[in-house]
């Protein structure tokens, strides 16, 4: 499967990244481009259980494909969430299911920075848009 343009544009600058102070400057530098959420979007309708942080995913469809919108008050976090969006927009439910957030991470150079808790955290927002779009 294919990367979207903005997913292989993130690739191309992790993988330029020397060191984990450079990487951890793109992901402050990615959760600051995240979509805002609303008051009325973080509500305990759209958080993500799962998560040691709070999370919020709200999803829309938009014809044959789905839009996310993410957030969280952990700035790590709301970069890792930023990656994780830009590598699932647009997807259909076939191929977000084909998604393996492990050789992303990696292939970004983060698998070191996914502790077990963060990984699953990202497992359970990834669940969650597969649940919504189903």
């Amino acid at each position: 499967m294919s990367l979207p343009l903005e997913a292989a544009e993130a690739l191309q600058r992790f993988s330029q990244a020397q060191g984990w102070e450079q990487r951890a400057r793109l992901l402050m530098q990615m959760g600051d481009t995240l979509e805002p959420l609303s008051e009325t979007e973080k509500v305990e309708a759209n958080r993500v259980h799962g998560c040691e942080s709070v999370v919020w995913l709200v999803t829309e469809p938009r014809g044959m494909h789905w839009h996310f919108k993410a957030g969280s008050e952990a700035r790590l976090l709301r970069g890792l969430l930023a990656l994780l969006l830009v590598r699932v927009q647009g997807l259909t439910y076939e191929e977000l299911a084909q998604v393996d957030l492990r050789a992303w991470f990696t292939e970004l150079g983060l698998e070191r920075q996914l502790s077990p808790s963060r990984s699953n955290g990202l497992h359970a927002v990834l669940h969650r848009m597969s649940q919504a779009i189903a």
